[in-house]
């Protein structure tokens, strides 16, 4: 198993970990290949050309601009998000950009990144293709990647290998499917998340993986903090409201014993925040994506506010037992919207929730991956249709939805010994032929769905 917790896991922006997460990291792998190759001096010119679902959706889920930041030297990890559209609006009046921060290159943004949302190259829906050329015009370089879900990216070379592009280092309990899983738990006693640390410990010390995770859990928890303190409305030509702050507010407010739906509110507010923050393009983990960014730390937030004992052990291994279940859906279907539509990433995130938060309530091995299958079983055929190419409608409220969906698979699970008729394996395949049979117009396209039906206005 190559896969960590820290790939399911990683700091970016938004709109969307595979339209502008993958493409800003594609764009600096490709300068760091023509810098590794001395190309870099005599580069005079580069053009990107977007494929496929990227291409259809490329402006709005923020594609060109992430393109021309990857370029100028930024990682999505360590790019400001308040200084990253001043500065692709500083390449697009000047025409100029700073390739890798040290070569300035003539650039237009309309002319040198090219959408071209109908054609598809053969691996992925989301693919591009990067060519460098010299002053007399002449290609100096030109490359192939595919943004493959998550902020993944892969280029031929990883293609041909049939390997993600992690490190391969041996891990103490290898795993790509859920009765593999479960096997290595019988055989060793541990917990679910017991076994990932036990893998993550193959790459870095338990301290240095604690710390990592707790990181994460704080760049979460200052999304939800921005999430639900910022009004107004979001970017793109819906003007969608932001809904997070005044909900909190009514929360605050409140006065009197709460009602039976108090705990579900908090968990729609955690999640509407984190998802208002990634359709702003501002700072959040992907969880597997950002598109489905909200679920994972929305169940987390409910688990440290109205469950007793939740400390920053009970955090870790709540990321660490969402981790492995994301594990089994990189390796055997897709998080990728594109690829097999919202059940790949709303639906791999519910499980994810669902899992890690039955881990926490005292489940087995068995009732985590109970719960895990619950909570993909019954978002099986969701499609991704975002209205206008946004990452807003309805992808928003439905973080929300699913979030409160993985907590009753987890207490559902709970209620039960593990024993149950639909594997989470045979799920995860279920997801993945379904994806195959959908249509292009249902995977983040915006040409089907709500995407046809609301007109952007």
């Amino acid at each position: 198993m190559t896969i960590s917790v820290f790939d399911m896991f990683s700091v970016g922006v938004g709109p969307s970990s595979s339209h502008t997460v993958g493409p800003m990291r594609a764009a600096y792998r490709f300068v760091t290949r023509l810098t590794d190759a001395g190309l870099l001096p005599r580069t005079a010119g580069v053009r990107v050309e977007l494929f496929g679902s990227l291409g259809a959706t490329g402006q709005g889920h923020g594609s060109v601009t992430a393109v021309a930041l990857g370029l100028a030297g930024y990682q999505p990890q360590l790019v400001d998000p308040h200084r990253a559209q001043p500065l692709v609006d500083a390449v697009r009046a000047s025409g100029r950009l700073d390739l890798g921060g040290v070569r300035e290159i003539a650039f237009d943004l309309d002319d040198d990144v090219l959408l071209s949302g109908t054609k598809r190259l053969d691996f992925h829906t989301n693919g591009m293709v990067f060519t460098a050329r010299d002053a007399d015009g002449a290609v100096l370089d030109e490359h192939e990647y595919y943004s493959v879900g998550g902020g993944f990216v892969l280029d031929a070379t990883e293609i041909a290998r049939d390997a993600l592009p992690e490190d391969d280092t041996p891990v103490a309990h290898p795993f790509t499917t859920g009765d593999e899983l479960l096997a290595v738990t019988r055989r060793t006693g541990l917990s679910i998340a017991g076994v990932m640390l036990e893998n993550e410990l193959c790459r870095r010390t338990e301290d240095e993986v604690r710390a990592e995770l707790l990181h994460i859990w704080s760049v979460m928890q200052e999304c939800v903090e921005r999430g639900t303190t910022t009004g107004g409305t979001l970017p793109g030509g819906l003007k969608v409201r932001r809904r997070a702050a005044t909900l909190r507010a009514h929360l605050e407010s409140a006065t009197g014993e709460p009602d039976a739906f108090h705990a579900m509110e908090w968990v729609t507010l955690y999640a509407l925040a984190v998802n208002e923050e990634n359709a702003a393009g501002g700072r959040v983990v992907t969880a597997p994506t950002n598109g489905a960014a909200g679920i994972v730390p929305a169940v987390l937030h409910y688990a440290t506010r109205f469950l007793p004992g939740i400390d920053d052990d009970a955090v870790v291994r709540f990321l660490l037992t969402a981790g492995a279940i994301g594990v089994l859906f990189k390796e055997n279907a897709s998080i990728s919207g594109a690829e097999v539509g919202c059940q790949g990433e709303v639906g791999s995130a519910c499980a994810m929730a669902a899992g890690a938060l039955a881990e926490l309530i005292g489940a087995s091995p068995e009732q985590v991956e109970n719960a895990a299958e619950i909570g993909i079983e019954h978002n099986l055929g969701l499609t991704c249709d975002p209205v206008g190419g946004l990452v807003q409608i309805p992808c928003i409220e439905r973080n929300a939805v699913a979030s409160i969906k993985a907590i009753t698979a987890a207490r559902m699970a709970c209620h039960g010994d593990g024993v149950h008729h639909v594997s989470l394996d045979k799920a995860i395949t279920t997801m993945r032929e379904t994806g195959a049979d959908m249509k292009d117009e249902y995977k983040e396209t915006s040409r089907g769905g709500l995407a046809l039906n609301i007109v952007e206005c």
